[in-house]
C-alpha cells in the first residue's frame, strides 16, 4: 500500500477540492511531503497534504472547506521553532505559507513595512538596508524563520532588551479564523486607542486562534554605529551590577547583554570549536553589544563606561571587538548551538524566564537537582539575561527521563513566579508544565477563547492545551 492510498476517500476528495482552490503546484502529497525537512525539534511531517497559498483569500477558502469538514490544520512557517508546535500527525493537512513571501510595501516616512507571512526575517532586513531603516527582531533562525511565525510565536531575540518581543514591533496584523473569515486589522499607526487591541490575540497564540497571513511591522533607523565585547567574572553578583553600570552608561543604546556560563564557553571554544578571546576558568562570561550613530563618539563611550566598570570591579577581564571579523567570533561563540548538541546527550533544551534577582538561586538549583539524579549529566546556561531570559542545555538521563530531566528545570520556577517558556511558546512540548506559570483560571479563560474562535477546535489542535467537551 502506498503512503497516499492511506488517506480516506474523504479526505482525498478534500485535497482535490483544495487543489481546485489553490492550483497544482499549491497542493503536495505523498514523498513530497514526508520528504520535506521537519524542522528543529520537530518529528517528520506525518500530514496528508501541504496546501500552499498564495494569498489572504485562498487562506480564507482553505479554512472555509476544512472548518465544514472538520479537517484539523497546521500552519508552519519557517519550522525554526523548538516546541513542535508545528508538528504534524496522520490525518492533518498542513497550510504552507511559504509562497506568501511578498515585502508589500517599505514606507520610509512613516517607517513601516507591510509584508506577506511568508517573509523571511533576513529577506526583510536584506530589503531594508537601501532605506537606512531596520526591523531589529534578531534571532539564530533569522535566515529560515518567517515573519508570520515570529508573530505567531511571540519571538525574542538577542535585541530584546532594547526593542522589545514581537509583540512590540508589530502594529497591524491581517488574519483568518477557522471559518474563513478574515479579520484585516492592518494598522500603521503606533497609537491607536480604539477599543480591544484584536492583533493581540494572534501574536503569540501559535496558530491556534487564526492563521496570521499579513503584518504590518514597526521599522527603526538603521544602526551606523556598533561596539561589542566580551568580559568574564568570578561572581554572579558582578554580572548583575554590570548589567545596571552598562544600561545606565550607554545611554538607551544597550542592545544586547548576553550571559555564558562556563560550561557552555569551554565546550564552545574547545578542540575544533571557536578560539577563546579570554581564559576558559571563569564561571561566567558575558556578550555585551551597543548600537548607535556615531562609530568614534560611541567607541569612545564604549570604552569609557567599560573602563568605569573594571574600575568598579564589575568584571575580571574584557575583550572590545576592533573589527566586524572578531565581533562576529565572538558572536559564534554564543550563537553556535552544534558542539554542545552534540556533546550533551540525550539533548534537552530549555527556555525559562525568571526575575534577575533569581537566577543565581535557579541556577544553583536547577543543577543540583539534575546532578543528584545524575552526577555525570553535563548542563549549561546562557541567555538574554538583560531581559530575565535563561536557556538550559542538559544533557542527562536516557530515553525514558524527560519529564524527570523537566522537572529539574520547571519546579523551580514555580515559587518565584517563573515563566516555563520565555520566548520559544508552549506548543506540545511544554503544554503539561502550563500550571507553573498560569493558573487554573487563566488556563479557563484561554479555552474559552478558543472555543469562541474555533469551536470546532481544527487548528493546531493539541497545542498549548487540550481543549475538553
Amino acid at each position: 500500500m502506498t503512503e497516499a492510498s492511506t488517506i480516506s476517500n474523504a479526505g482525498n476528495e478534500l485535497i482535490e477540492t483544495l487543489r481546485a482552490l489553490v492550483g497544482d503546484g499549491g497542493v503536495l502529497t505523498g514523498e513530497t511531503v514526508s520528504s520535506r525537512y521537519p524542522g528543529y525539534f520537530m518529528d517528520r511531517i506525518e500530514a496528508d497534504a501541504i496546501i500552499r497559498p498564495r494569498t489572504t483569500e485562498e487562506v480564507a477558502g482553505i479554512l472555509k472547506l476544512c472548518n465544514a469538514a472538520g479537517q484539523p490544520v497546521v500552519v508552519q512557517g519557517g519550522m525554526s521553532g523548538w516546541v513542535r508546535a508545528t508538528q504534524t500527525k496522520p490525518g492533518d493537512i498542513v497550510i504552507s505559507l511559504e509562497r506568501m513571501a511578498a515585502i508589500e510595501a517599505i514606507d520610509p516616512v512613516n517607517r513601516t513595512a507591510t509584508v506577506q507571512a511568508g517573509v523571511v526575517l533576513d529577506t526583510l532586513e536584506n530589503a531594508l538596508a537601501d532605506h537606512g531603516l531596520t526591523f531589529p527582531l534578531d534571532l539564530g533562525g533569522r535566515g529560515s524563520c518567517q515573519l508570520g511565525g515570529n508573530a505567531s510565536t511571540n519571538a525574542g531575540g538577542m535585541r530584546v532588551i532594547r526593542y522589545g518581543m514581537m509583540r512590540d514591533q508589530v502594529l497591524g496584523v491581517e488574519a483568518v479564523l477557522a471559518d474563513g473569515r478574515i479579520i484585516s486589522s492592518l494598522n500603521q499607526m503606533i497609537k491607536n486607542n480604539t477599543g480591544y487591541d484584536l492583533k493581540q490575540l494572534f501574536i503569540g497564540s501559535e496558530g491556534t486562534l487564526g492563521v496570521i497571513t499579513r503584518l504590518v511591522l514597526r521599522l527603526r533607523e538603521r544602526p551606523t554605529s556598533c561596539n561589542t565585547a566580551i568580559v568574564c567574572a568570578q561572581r554572579f553578583d558582578q554580572m548583575v551590577s554590570l548589567l545596571r553600570h552598562v544600561d545606565q552608561g550607554f545611554g538607551g543604546m544597550l542592545s544586547a547583554y548576553e550571559l555564558i556560563d562556563n560550561s557552555f564557553f569551554v565546550v564552545n571554544t574547545g578542540n575544533g570549536s571557536h578560539a577563546a578571546p579570554l581564559p576558559g576558568d571563569r564561571p561566567y562570561y558575558a556578550i555585551i553589544e551597543m548600537l548607535g550613530s556615531n562609530q568614534e563618539r560611541d567607541a569612545e563611550m564604549f570604552e569609557t563606561v567599560l573602563g568605569k566598570a573594571a574600575e568598579l570591579g564589575y568584571f575580571d577581564d574584557a575583550v572590545l571587538a576592533s573589527s566586524e571579523a572578531q565581533r562576529q567570533q565572538i558572536w559564534s561563540i554564543r550563537e553556535d548551538l552544534e558542539h554542545v548538541v552534540r556533546e550533551f546527550q540525550p539533548f534537552y533544551a530549555f527556555d525559562v524566564s525568571l526575575p534577575v534577582g533569581d537566577m543565581e538561586r535557579y541556577i544553583s538549583e536547577v543543577t543540583s537537582r539534575l546532578k543528584a539524579r545524575w552526577p555525570e549529566g553535563k548542563i549549561a546556561f546562557l541567555g538574554h539575561m538583560g531581559d530575565g531570559n535563561l536557556h538550559i542545555a542538559i544533557g542527562a538521563g536516557g530515553p525514558d527521563d524527560r519529564h524527570a530531566v523537566e522537572e529539574c528545570v520547571y519546579e523551580p520556577l514555580r515559587p518565584i513566579g517563573g515563566s516555563i517558556s520565555a520566548e520559544h511558546g508552549i506548543g506540545l512540548e511544554k503544554k503539561s508544565w502550563l500550571d507553573v506559570s498560569r493558573t487554573a483560571e487563566e488556563c479557563g479563560l484561554m479555552s474559552e477563547i478558543k472555543r469562541l474562535l474555533d469551536p470546532g477546535n481544527i487548528l493546531n489542535p493539541g497545542k498549548i492545551m487540550d481543549l475538553h467537551p
